[in-house]
């Protein structure tokens, strides 16, 4: 039997490799660390828990901890935290309730995931402020909310803004932070009747997306009676033991509750004391096979940097599908067949309220300079189906591509929930994908039915109006 392969770390690159090297090679003891309870869960459904669509935590469990174990015969150590890699010796020292264990190992994974960011504003560590990183920050959540409604077990909320279909509205609540998170816990809270204060630093929400998809989103937010701050820097949390209020330069709200948005940063301070290297991103550098400056080591997840398809650059993406897809890449690496994990392009989605929007590659024309293109940006309002079908609507694309070459270099789309923006995205990330130009774009053969779109799809317009530009 082959030395052991080793995680570090419980979630979606872990797991994901563990299985794969379980698979392709039944034999290899497959050992993995995880500090906390929960493994192979579904982070991006907590806003959805919190709201009450998603009734059970476990729900968002992919696979259980027993599952693994027996089913799968993974060595899964939940409780056990590393708090040693030492690359001369190949061991990792985990602390857990039964004492310290030294592991060997042939092959390592780090899959330490990311932390959420904590400003470094006063009053952070007031009690009633929350962040959301993790099942057990969730749990906290829901129960807060329940709490505030005063029901035992919270249940499927009216959807719907604020008060409006609440016989009675909670107190109000703040938002710091207008990405992701940010914008799904505004949905989450507002439907619970919460009185949703959102405040954003910059001078827009969900700022990787195009103008164009932030204003819409801002504009459906304030419809549905979230008050949002934005060009407002929150200077402190103000209050006693408990926060009472959110300060800005300008501003003080109320508040019996926030929740601090404000990102997520790569959990890389294992690996810096073990010696192994960062890159440019802040996170851990890898080859194209995922391994790091260690020998055997690897790193995988939202721990780790990974090329950028548009720019052949290192850069970091925090995504589910790429530490999904880059653990198993590395899981079957380590079992003797070398795989390259891909190229990642930032493509990205996000619900808010009744309306959906995704992004992919480079929308910032700024970043497209600073990478070395001339890019040009063309923005279309198209309807989603057949005019004569009911219930039409419509999507809106912002497509950026490089004026000299014409290649594609991303988009930003936005719609009406259930108007395919997110879907229609998945064309533009073939497109960087292969390095297509835009004149590609425009002879895509896409489907078209009445119920769906129009015989022209709105990702067709777009380019045919950015082809015309160019």
């Amino acid at each position: 039997m082959s030395d052991p392969f080793v995680i570090v770390g419980g979630d979606a690159a872990g797991m994901s490799a563990a299985s794969k090297a379980k698979r392709d090679d039944p034999d290899r003891e497959v050992v993995v660390f995880e500090k906390g309870e929960w493994v192979s869960y579904g982070a991006c459904g907590l806003p959805y828990y919190v709201k009450g669509e998603i009734q059970s935590l476990e729900d968002l469990v992919s696979v259980t901890p027993e599952e693994f174990r027996e089913e799968r015969d993974i060595d899964l150590r939940t409780g056990h935290e590393v708090v040693d890699i030492d690359t001369d010796t190949r061991t990792v020292t985990a602390e857990g309730e039964s004492g310290t264990v030294v592991q060997p190992y042939g092959h390592l994974l780090i899959a330490t995931g990311s932390e959420s960011v904590v400003p470094p504003i006063d009053g952070v560590d007031r009690e009633g402020v929350y962040t959301l990183g993790s099942m057990s920050d969730g749990k906290e959540l829901r129960e807060y909310v329940a709490r505030a409604r005063d029901e035992e077990e919270l249940q499927q909320p009216d959807r719907g803004p604020a008060c409006r279909y609440l016989e009675d509205c909670t107190g109000p609540v703040g938002i710091v932070g207008g990405g992701y998170i940010g914008v799904e816990m505004a949905e989450a809270l507002a439907a619970n009747g919460f009185e949703v204060n959102l405040f954003q630093r910059g001078d827009r929400v969900l700022n990787g997306f195009s103008d164009e998809t932030s204003e819409s989103v801002a504009e459906h937010l304030r419809e549905q009676d979230v008050s949002l701050y934005l060009d407002s820097e929150v200077r402190a949390l103000s209050g006693g033991d408990r926060v009472e209020a959110v300060v800005t330069a300008d501003e003080r709200v109320a508040v019996e509750m926030v929740l601090l948005g404000t990102g997520v940063r790569p959990r890389t301070s294992l690996a810096e004391d073990a010696g192994i290297e960062l890159g440019e991103t802040g996170a851990i550098a890898t080859d194209a096979y995922r391994e790091t400056s260690a020998p055997d080591v690897y790193a995988a997840g939202d721990c780790a940097e990974a090329p950028h398809v548009v720019t052949g650059e290192p850069a970091y993406v925090p995504l589910a599908l790429t530490a999904n897809r880059h653990g198993r890449a590395v899981g079957q690496t380590v079992t003797g067949t070398p795989t390259e994990d891909g190229d990642i392009a930032g493509t990205a989605a996000v619900k808010a309220f009744d309306v959906e929007a995704a992004r992919t590659g480079i929308v910032d024309l700024e970043e497209a300079r600073e990478a070395g293109f001339d890019p040009v940006s063309e923005t279309i309002t198209a309807k989603s189906r057949a005019g004569y079908y009911p219930e039409d609507g419509t999507v809106t694309v912002t497509l950026t591509a490089d004026r000299d070459s014409g290649r594609v270099l991303g988009a930003s789309l936005v719609s009406e929930y259930g108007e395919g923006a997110v879907h229609r995205s998945h064309a533009i990330v073939a497109a960087l994908s292969e390095g297509a130009t835009v004149s590609d774009v425009e002879n895509y053969d896409l489907a078209y039915a009445p119920p769906f779109n129009t015989t022209w799809d709105p990702v067709l317009v777009a380019a045919k109006v950015l082809s015309d530009e160019l």
